[in-house]
């Protein structure tokens, strides 16, 4: 099983981001409940969006609420996260994570900095 996070980088308050995670190993489709957490420095790692197996229904953290989206393309084998009005507190280093028989399974990783 692998994940392989892209997309990070600096941006703006205000702009747009789209994070992908590249799964392998394994397949999306349905089955499985997909998730991006995010870890500032200093701070423990956070969830950020959870999309749900079996379930059309998505989950964000109250600070992401209307600002960012997580999809899925199951014939890519790909997730994604949607950020747009980022602010400077979004920075950090964003993880994509599955959890498969009970064994959670996480990317390498990749940052967003929101700076002027």
């Amino acid at each position: 099983v692998q994940l392989m996070e892209s997309g990070g980088g600096l941006v703006q308050p205000g702009g747009s981001l789209r994070l992908s995670c590249a799964a392998s190993g394994f397949s999306l489709g349905s089955s499985t409940t997909m998730s991006w957490y995010r870890q500032a420095p200093g701070k423990e790692r956070e969830l950020v969006a959870k999309s749900f197996r079996y379930i059309s229904t998505l989950t964000y953290a109250d600070s992401v609420k209307g600002r960012f989206t997580i999809s899925r393309d199951n014939a890519k084998n790909t997730v994604y996260l949607q950020m747009n009005n980022l602010k400077p507190e979004d920075t950090a280093v964003y993880y994509c994570n599955v959890r498969l028989i009970g064994t959670d399974y996480w990317g390498q990783g990749t940052q967003v900095t929101v700076s002027s």
